[in-house]
């Protein structure tokens, strides 16, 4: 006979949401109990950017100098053609930039800021991390939920927060909208070292972080580990691709050949291999119902155009346990309130994530205009990104307040 285990506050998912709601709940005193599907907890993946908006929350969280031990802190973020390697516009993410929103921009390595979170977690004494946890059915209860595992255990919960991903099944449960929704655009991702880039001139931007912007088509290059690796992401729209070329390593060639010598050089260098196809969803309600909320990608999965995916995630960590203290005793009351506050900023993330999507990669006279227009900004004018990184999820700084509205 299964023995059901009961806990005050569940999350389904280890990675960088399900631990950092974990580790918000325990700063509010609340003991929580996260599943994890795989073996062990970790995060895959290489580099990984993060905003003002995430710094503000992970400060909070107490592990900000943690996470950015070992990370890289761009001078200016530029952007640069792809076909004729021509600087279009920057945004200077130094002093001007510290000063206007409280965070320098950085950018580390995911396993790195999953460990810190990971960490503070374990050193909490208030989460138990339990892996090889593969969920497989999600029960509403009176007063809560059951959660019912392939290992045969089962956990009964007052709160369940399901932070599980793109293909959560308890958003298939609350929402039911079908798959998530392909962009036809794939990513392959990867480090390698700098020196590797030395043959073209090595990084274009050393102290920077560069991406280069084509028709159908992008680069981003940043270092990533103290300088010694670059962190480089290659994205194209397969549905532009030459006809006879199904082989991915293949597309991956013939569509960046044509780009200029710095570009095609640093796509050579990469993992030709594995892929990752470009998914998300519109912007739907019903995240919450009774004990039972969404977190992350399950609850607003997201184009990778803005980097907010994580920052998302983390945003509604604090958002979920400042409902909670606001709302005590009434899980259900909470969590609609989470809901509320925080759908109308995730909802535009993501819509304007794909508008990006499009800036980014259009052709003809459009690309013109659209050097043309950006060429105009100033390496200091931050209005483009001002609702964005500005924003403060609890709404108690001064700036949080101005720019959240």
């Amino acid at each position: 006979m299964t023995r059901t285990e009961r806990s005050e506050f569940l999350v389904i998912g280890g990675g960088i949401g399900g631990l950092a709601t974990a580790l918000a709940l325990a700063r509010e005193g609340r003991r929580v109990r996260v599943l994890e599907r795989e073996p062990q907890f970790g995060e895959i993946g290489a580099g990984l950017q993060l905003a003002p908006n995430s710094s503000r929350v992970l400060d909070r969280l107490g592990v900000l100098s943690d996470v950015t031990r070992d990370a890289f802190f761009p001078r200016r973020l530029v952007l640069r053609d792809a076909m004729t390697s021509d600087p279009i516009t920057a945004m200077e993410t130094a002093e001007p930039f510290l000063e206007r929103f409280g965070y320098r921009y950085f950018v580390t390595h995911r396993a790195d800021l999953h460990r810190a979170i990971q960490v503070a977690c374990e050193d909490s004494g208030l989460v138990e991390l339990l892996a090889s946890k593969h969920v497989l059915r999600v029960e509403p209860r009176p007063g809560g939920a059951l959660v019912a595992c392939a290992d045969g255990s089962a956990y009964e919960t007052e709160a369940l927060i399901a932070a599980d991903g793109l293909h959560s099944r308890t958003r298939t449960m609350l929402i039911e909208d079908g798959e998530p929704e392909d962009s036809g655009y794939v990513a392959y991702r990867g480090t390698v070292p700098i020196e590797a880039l030395a043959e073209h001139g090595g990084l274009r931007e050393p102290d920077g972080m560069v991406i280069w912007v084509g028709p159908g088509l992008h680069l981003v290059q940043y270092p990533v580990r103290r300088g010694e690796l670059v962190n480089q992401v290659a994205t194209f729209d397969t549905r532009r691709c030459p006809a006879g070329t199904d082989d991915i390593g293949r597309q991956l060639d013939r569509v960046f050949e044509r780009t200029c010598p710095e570009v095609a050089h640093g796509v050579a260098l990469m993992d030709h291999t594995r892929r990752w196809p470009l998914l998300d969803r519109a912007p739907r309600r019903g995240w919450s119902r009774g004990n039972i909320t969404l977190a992350g990608d399950a609850a607003h999965p997201m184009l990778q155009y803005l980097a907010q995916g994580a920052g998302q995630a983390i945003e509604d960590s604090v958002a979920l346990a400042d409902s909670v203290a606001a709302h005590p005793g009434d899980i259900e009351a909470a969590f609609a309130a989470y809901e509320s506050h925080r759908y109308q900023r995730t909802a535009r993330v993501q819509t304007t994530a794909r508008t990006w999507g499009e800036i980014l990669h259009i052709d003809g006279v459009g690309a013109v205009m659209r050097n043309a227009l950006l060429s105009q900004r100033a390496d200091d004018d931050f209005g483009i990104v001002d609702r964005l990184y500005g924003y403060d999820p609890t709404g108690c700084s001064p700036t949080g307040r101005e720019l959240a509205r």
